[in-house]
């Protein structure tokens, strides 16, 4: 088992295949160049995969892949594949924006896949252009329809902020529970790359729209997940996330690996650990070690809770959220 020095036991790696993403969202990365790492500097699913062995035969129960958008890597069906395989208890789930997500649900399901996170921030098309600063929701909307006839369990993201979507809570809410898709409302998360512009919303404001048309009673947090649930009279359950409060880590049961091979302990802080030049090496043993001593140093809580704190470097598009 990995445990930490608060006596949290870590179950849950998050591995990013790729930084790219076909997206520009206002709250993660809007002036970004469409350019990429170099190939040679991404570790390949090889490389990848001696890591993800090690942290199973470690104690990882759960594997998250995301990017960027993890659809821009090739052959992503033959990744999950090699990970099901070497583990089929292993919990695999993946992020996704989505608009790639239908030529490629049936691939992934059939490999091993079980569960999608997919965004959707709105469901007005040209809302939803001006906060992914593309054409997107179409393409997302088609996925998540091709994704549920497959078989995969859909949950959905939802990013909302003042002026921009605030008016399609509900819309979003009703549109989830009609497909029994679990939805969750993720306060904006302020950090270096997002547009400065953006004001979001807090629980206390989510909660008001919502209750304007709904009863709901409050479920508390579900396991090691950082949302808080709600649930409605019918019965429909739905999640906020505040990343300002730090509650919920109490309880944080995740790492996460970059594509370039970085180790990083919790989503805010900038520091990270390599395992790369040890997995190119074949060195399984130096590798192990650094996953004990990234578990080790993991943090108590986040510093989003800070309200001195500096705004995250941390770019979301490296370690998928």
């Amino acid at each position: 088992m990995l445990i930490d020095s608060y006596g949290r036991t870590v179950d849950y790696l998050r591995v990013s295949v790729t930084e790219r993403c076909n997206f520009r969202c206002q709250y993660c990365m809007p002036e970004k160049p469409f350019s990429w790492v170099p190939r040679e500097n991404l570790l390949s699913f090889e490389d990848l995969f001696k890591f993800i062995k090690i942290s199973i035969d470690a104690g990882v129960k759960k594997i998250r892949i995301t990017g960027g958008e993890p659809l821009l890597r090739e052959n992503l069906d033959t990744f999950v594949r090699m990970i099901h395989t070497y583990n089929p208890t292993v919990d695999l789930a993946m992020t996704t924006n989505a608009f790639l997500l239908k030529s490629a649900a049936q691939k992934l399901y059939d490999a091993g896949l079980r569960r999608i996170n997919v965004s959707i921030d709105s469901l007005i098309p040209s809302v939803a252009e001006k906060i992914a600063k593309k054409d997107v929701l179409s393409h997302v909307l088609e996925g998540i329809e091709e994704a549920l006839s497959v078989g995969l369990l859909v949950k959905v993201n939802m990013v909302p902020m003042k002026g921009v979507n605030d008016n399609e809570i509900l819309d979003v809410l009703e549109y989830c529970k009609a497909r029994a898709m679990s939805v969750r409302f993720i306060e904006y998360m302020e950090n270096v790359h997002a547009n400065v512009d953006i004001r979001g919303m807090q629980s206390h404001e989510l909660l008001s729209i919502i209750g304007s048309r709904y009863r709901y009673s409050d479920e508390g947090f579900d396991g090691h997940s950082p949302s808080h649930y709600y649930r409605l009279d019918d019965g429909y359950a739905f999640g906020i996330i505040e990343p300002h409060k730090d509650d919920f880590c109490t309880k944080c049961n995740r790492i996460r690996l970059t594509a370039e091979g970085n180790l990083i302990p919790c989503l805010y802080f900038d520091e990270a650990m390599s395992i790369r030049d040890a997995i190119r090496a074949g060195n399984i043993d130096e590798a192990a070690l650094v996953l004990r001593e990234v578990i080790r140093t993991k943090p108590e809580k986040n510093r989003w809770s800070d309200p001195d704190g500096e705004l995250s470097k941390r770019a979301f598009y490296e370690t998928g959220g």
